[in-house]
């Protein structure tokens, strides 16, 4: 039982760790190579953070209609609403690691998410919004000038969409075609 409280301990500095790399890079006006470097690294896990809070808001909003469905099947009440967190643990290299961002970053990608699992959003408006709310913490609040590219995963299943969309639109165009009749 007490490596139930040292894992926790240990989870709360490494929170409160990551949450002091956060500020030093959005806080630094220094122009080194090591600090651009940081910035660049910063980038990659905030971007990372979003991915993983979008998918939560998905998740979570899923799961919560299904407990609301069931308590009001149930004559109950709706449970609590999901909530963003601004700390995730993300995959760096072959460990895991304690990112955070700020809340009002981290509640929009959920909400993000939400409205991309109630399809109140399309694939190609959530992808937008992240990319612009991941530009705006890259570039203004880390002082990173490159792009970063967030959810990867819904590019690709949207470019997979589209290529069998297109490849079904030739393969269309043939099945109307009627064959030369040789007689």
């Amino acid at each position: 039982m007490f490596s139930l409280f040292k894992s926790a301990d240990e989870s709360e500095v490494l929170k409160k760790r990551a949450k002091q790399a956060y500020d030093k890079v959005t806080t630094s006006t220094s122009e080194s190579e090591e600090m651009q470097n940081l910035r660049r690294g910063m980038a990659l896990l905030c971007c990372a953070h979003l991915d993983k809070t979008f998918i939560a808001g998905a998740e979570k909003t899923a799961d919560w209609q299904q407990m609301s469905a069931f308590a009001a099947a149930k004559g109950g009440p709706a449970p609590a609403l999901p909530k963003a967190e601004e700390f995730q643990r993300v995959r760096s290299g072959k460990s895991d690691i304690w990112v955070y961002i700020p809340i009002k970053f981290a509640e929009r990608a959920f909400l993000y998410g939400a409205k991309y699992q109630r399809t109140e959003m399309s694939s190609e408006q959530a992808i937008v919004s992240m990319q612009q709310l991941a530009d705006w913490i890259t570039r203004s609040e880390i002082g990173h000038e490159a792009q970063v590219i967030v959810l990867k995963f819904l590019r690709e299943e949207l470019s997979q969409a589209d290529k069998q969309a297109d490849v079904h639109e030739d393969l269309g165009g043939l099945s109307d075609e009627q064959p030369d009749n040789p007689a």
